[in-house]
């Protein structure tokens, strides 16, 4: 299931601004968020092997297992396949353009990296991008309600 921008709002608000105690997307430092499907990247085979896709005869699965009792697998092949599921699912990338309270923030390396980190915990992303944005500048008009009353702005 592809990516919602309502689905990676939510994972960024678990991005919180050191020196203001808020998250990022209540503070409204996010101004756009994008997704795209991820260039397809294919594995190399390793030792003159071809790497097994899901689907493929012979590839173990959870499903195969449950099915034919005849078909055995350790923990370490329900693993492998697991892997193999992962690795041939379609991935999205992330793109976000987000904004700091001032030009000048010195928490911004800090809400870039736990922009990047948060995000790529989703399952099925890619890469993220994360690209700083000065236009139009922040204003504290920006702010959810919540945040304005965390911080005590009326």
């Amino acid at each position: 299931m592809p990516l919602q921008e309502e689905q990676i709002r939510e994972a960024l608000k678990q991005v919180i601004d050191p020196e203001l105690f808020v998250n990022i997307v209540d503070l409204g430092l996010i101004y756009n968020v994008t997704t795209a499907p991820s260039p397809e990247i294919e594995m190399p085979p390793t030792d003159g092997d071809t790497i097994p896709k899901i689907g493929d005869p012979g590839a173990p699965t959870a499903s195969t297992v449950a099915e034919d009792p005849s078909v055995t697998a350790t923990a370490p092949d329900m693993a492998v396949a697991q892997d193999l599921a992962d690795a041939n699912r379609v991935r999205e990338d992330i793109f976000i353009d987000m904004t700091m309270t001032s030009p000048a923030c010195p928490a911004g390396p800090q809400l870039i990296g736990n922009t990047k980190q948060v995000l790529a915990r989703l399952p099925g992303v890619g890469r993220v991008e994360v690209r700083i944005v000065m236009t139009p500048p922040w204003t504290p008009d920006m702010m959810t309600e919540d945040a304005k009353d965390q911080l005590g702005i009326f």
